[in-house]
Formats: C-alpha cells, structure tokens, sequence
C-alpha cells in the first residue's frame, strides 16, 4: 500500500467501500497532502483548483467526523456561486453515500428563500452554500450554527472578489470558536493571508503548485527598426499574444496617457494607470483591469507599486527603464501563481547603452527577438472577455455582493458561471460579467431591483 492510497488513512469502512465502488484508488496530489491533516481535525490552508480534488479532501474529512445520530448542522461549507455549491453538494453526497441518513442542504441566492427556511425546519447534518444566503438566514434565525464544528471556506479568494468579505465576517462571529476550518484558494493574496490569521489556529499549509519564480517568466527583447514606430510595435505584441492581462510600463505620466488614448483610438480594452488620476478613477481602472473587462493597464512605475494581480499574462516595457534594478521589479509581476509569464521588451539603438548595463546586471546575453509581421497591424484589436456593469449604490446604500448577485442569477437569469468580480465601495458597485452576457445581464438589473430599490446600471465602455 502506497500513501496515495486511500486504504492508507483512517477513514471509517463504509467511506472506503464507497470510494472503491465510485473507482477512487489513488488520492491526488491535494488529496494526499491534506487529507492526513484534515482527518486529525487540524485547521489547513491548502492551494487548490477546481479538478484537483478538492471537494473530496475536504468532503471526505467532514464526512468522517460526522455524527449522523446528532440532526444538527456541523458542517458548513461556503462557496462563491450557487453553480459551485450544488456541484459540492452533490459531490459529498455522492461520497457519503455508503452512510444512511445524510442529509445535505444547500442554501444559494436567486432561489426563494421560504422553501429553504422550511427545509431548515427539518434540519440537516452539512450546509452547502453562498456568503450573501448564509448570512441572510442568520440574521432571521432560520439558521441555528450552534453545533457547527466544521467550517470550510471553497475558492475563498473568488469568495474575497466578489466583494464577500463582510458577509464571511459576519458569518465567522456567528459560528462556535471551538471549531475545523479548511480555507482552499486556488491563488495567495495578501487579503487571504489576512483572514486566515482571524479564522484558524495553527493551519498547516499545503502547497501543490510550485511558487512565483524567474524560471516561469520568458524574457524577450524586441528591436524597434525601419518604418515600424514604438506605438506600433506594441499593438504588433497585443495582436500576437492577445493577453487576458498585461501591463505596460512607460517612463513618465503623459506618456502614459498618451499610449493609453493611442491603443483606446485602435479599440484595445486599454486604461492608464499614472499619478495624475483622480482617486475614484484610480479605483475604476483597478477594479476593471483585475475582473478583466480591461486588458490592457499602461502605468508609471510609481502607479504601479501596490498592485494586487494574482494572474498577469505578460509585461511590456514600452521603454527600457532608467534604472536597472527597476526592470527586474517590472517584470516579477508576470509569471506568478504557478503560471508562466512573458516579459516583452521595446528598445531601440539609442537604448543599446541600457541594454548592455541590463546584460550585466542580469549577467546573460541578450538575444534579439524579431517583431511579428506587419500585416497584423490591420487585424483588429482583441475584445476582453469580461464587461463591467457599474451600479449607482455601493455600501452606503447597503447594497451587497450577494444581493447583485442573487438579481442577476434568479428567476430566469444569466447563469451564476457567467458573473465574476463584484466591488462595492462607497457608492458604487462594479460587477463583472462575460461580454457575451453584458446585454442580458444589464437589462436584467436595469428592470429589477435590489434592497427593493431601483439603480441605475450601466456598461462600462473599453
């Protein structure tokens, strides 16, 4: 017997005759590395993607300790979209099938909230569900957490940018101290680090994926000869790559500007990022660059400091910087998270004395890479996947992720797989959603209402 086998842990017998009728031999690698922890009710933090097995490591370890004589809630686990708790919800009750008398309910918003009040009448043993419904049931009582001695936060940094950090608290001060928390994230943020301090007790970290280093960013230098201008070299790398996510570095605020208004005039999602920026603006560019509905972010350096994406595709040195050091800085923000980034370089002979400093500094040789063809300077300019939809009410109108969230999924509307980031802040929210959606998700929140008030919406243009 190896130790990714399951017979390897102490899991009850009618879980591990299960598991062999389902055909799960060999545990993952998430499995593997969590499953021991998890089992001997330790507090784990473990870096997870959906289809590495998560739900079984963190289904299998609350089935294990579950007292099935004892018709209470004593395991709750949180996810960020309804999509995503009935796939969890169905996956444990396929795991716990070989023990009579489970019962697993899940607790979404844009479902009517009486029949799942009456459901909670008849009680159940684990709650599957999203932060906004969660809270809401809490709050009108027909939630009783008391016995809750399993806590499980599912895709907690997705839960953190859709704008749930406020209902998790709440949640988190309504639940026993004296309880198992598992937080799965698929990235690190800081914010995630953050919570994990205030929700657990002594985790044990349990990292798969390999972390940020400069073997995972690929570094090429382009030479910027003949006709082909600066601006055109840099929409020849965009039309190549097509970059979910890039940032291009100029050296001074109106270039910035400047390459910015350039690539809109050519109909790249593209936004500047620089000193001059009023704050709410700074704000908006921030939160449409990292829910993708802008591709394109082009900022100072300065700017730059403090910025917070996890998943950058690519960096662009539109100039080579003037300080060395500076460089190195630039493109450590691509190739992070267990991805492989690129950073590209824009220079010309004028620049040769920065290239040969860069070429010690770095102590390599610098190859030239030649630029793509100019023939796709007339293809046009990729779409992002996403739009944002900006709602007139944020936090001081008490507007929450869970109830935009709710308007846009019930009753017939955009599917819950369809939405991504939602930001609230004073007095806006941002949400966003695939392009292919904005339409029906704009009318759908223009023609209904939320805290049973009408907003104005609207589509922000890249």
């Amino acid at each position: 017997m190896n130790e990714t086998d399951f017979l390897s842990l102490n899991l009850h017998h009618a879980l591990l005759d299960n598991l062999s009728t389902l055909d799960y031999q060999s545990m993952t690698p998430i499995q593997a590395q969590s499953l021991p922890h998890i089992i001997a009710n330790r507090d784990v933090i473990a870096q997870a993607k959906t289809g590495s097995g998560k739900t079984a490591a963190f289904g299998l370890g609350l089935l294990q300790k579950l007292d099935v004589t004892r018709f209470r809630v004593q395991a709750l686990v949180l996810c960020p979209t309804r999509e995503l708790a009935d796939q969890v919800a169905k996956e444990i009750r396929k795991l716990g099938r070989g023990i009579h008398n489970i019962k697993v309910l899940t607790l979404c918003g844009g479902t009517p909230f009486g029949p799942q009040a009456g459901s909670l009448e008849h009680g159940a043993h684990i709650i599957v569900g999203t932060p906004g419904r969660i809270e809401d049931h809490l709050r009108k009582g027909t939630l009783k957490l008391a016995d809750l001695t399993t806590l499980v936060l599912d895709e907690a940094d997705r839960m953190l940018d859709m704008g749930f950090q406020e209902s998790l608290d709440n949640i988190i001060d309504a639940i026993p101290s004296q309880r198992q928390t598992l937080l799965f994230s698929a990235t690190f943020p800081e914010k995630i680090q953050t919570i994990a301090q205030r929700v657990m007790a002594d985790p044990i970290t349990v990292k798969v994926e390999s972390t940020h280093s400069s073997d995972s960013i690929k570094q090429r230098f382009f030479k910027i000869e003949g006709k082909v201008s600066r601006l055109d070299a840099l929409r020849l790398l965009l039309l190549e790559y097509q970059p979910e996510s890039v940032v291009v570095f100029c050296n001074t605020k109106q270039e910035t500007q400047e390459v910015a208004n350039e690539l809109r005039r050519y109909h790249f999602g593209a936004l500047p990022l620089h000193g001059d920026l009023e704050q709410k603006d700074r704000d908006q560019t921030l939160i449409r660059f990292a829910n993708k509905s802008a591709s394109v972010l082009v900022a100072t350096d300065v700017a730059a400091r403090g910025l917070d994406i996890e998943s950058l595709d690519m960096v662009i040195n539109y100039h080579l910087p003037r300080d060395i050091e500076v460089h190195t800085h630039r493109i450590g923000r691509t190739g992070r998270a267990g991805k492989n980034g690129i950073a590209c370089t824009l220079y010309t002979d004028k620049e040769l004395h920065k290239l040969e400093k860069l070429e010690e500094y770095l102590q390599q040789t610098i190859d030239n890479s030649p630029l793509p063809s100019e023939r796709l300077l007339n293809e046009p300019a990729y779409k992002p996947a996403m739009a944002t939809l900006q709602i007139d009410g944020g936090k001081k109108q008490k507007v929450r992720a869970g109830d935009i969230l709710g308007a846009l999924t019930g009753n017939s509307g955009i599917d819950g797989k369809h939405v991504g980031k939602i930001q609230i802040t004073d007095n806006k929210a941002y949400v966003a959603v695939d392009r292919t959606s904005a339409k029906a998700a704009l009318k759908k929140l223009n023609e209904g209402k939320l805290k049973g008030k009408n907003f104005k919406v609207r589509l922000l243009a890249t």
